[in-house]
This record gives structure tokens, sequence and C-alpha cells, in this order.
């Protein structure tokens, strides 16, 4: 089993309140439940307007699957216009050794 998260740093510039970062955020959140199947959350940064952490994790047989579907979820916040990626850090654990 191989467990696999990332934390995305983001920038929302465009944002003038955190009514306008929540709309951002959560429809980005809603479209990688939905389309990827991860789960997702915002993890940090919720009373700030132009800025947002949220945590991705998917749990995979195989850490390819599971690179697999972290670069997927990262392109996709990549191709987000209203979103800038500040940092992206990315973690594998595995109870195997593969």
């Amino acid at each position: 089993m191989v467990i696999a998260s990332a934390r995305y740093e983001l920038r929302i510039p465009a944002a003038s309140s955190l009514k306008d970062k929540r709309q951002v955020i959560r429809g980005l959140i809603e479209r990688l439940r939905n389309r990827y199947n991860l789960s997702v959350a915002e993890v940090a940064d919720q009373d700030q307007w132009r800025k947002a952490t949220i945590g991705v994790a998917c749990v995979s047989s195989t850490q390819h699957h599971a690179r697999h579907l972290i670069d997927i979820a990262t392109r996709h916040v990549e191709g987000c216009l209203e979103i800038e990626i500040a940092r992206v850090a990315v973690d594998f654990f595995s109870d195997t050794d593969e």
C-alpha cells in the first residue's frame, strides 16, 4: 500500500475578499475530488484573501499509480487560470519496499 500526499501553497491574485477566494478554492477542491477521486482539503491560510494551502491525498497499490494521480492533480491545479502555485511538496509513504 502506498499513500501519496501533496501540499499546494497557492496564490489567488484576483481575490478581493474571503468570499472570492473561497469560491475559487471550493471549485478547485470539488473538481479534484469528483474527477480524480482524491481526498482534498484546505489545510491552512483559511483567513487570508489571496493565499490558500490545500492538501491532496490518495491511496494506491503501487507507487507508480500514486505518483500518476498526484501528477494529474498538479497539472489540473496548474491549469486553473485564477490560481498561481507558489510551492508544491509531495510525499510518499509505503508499507512495503518498492
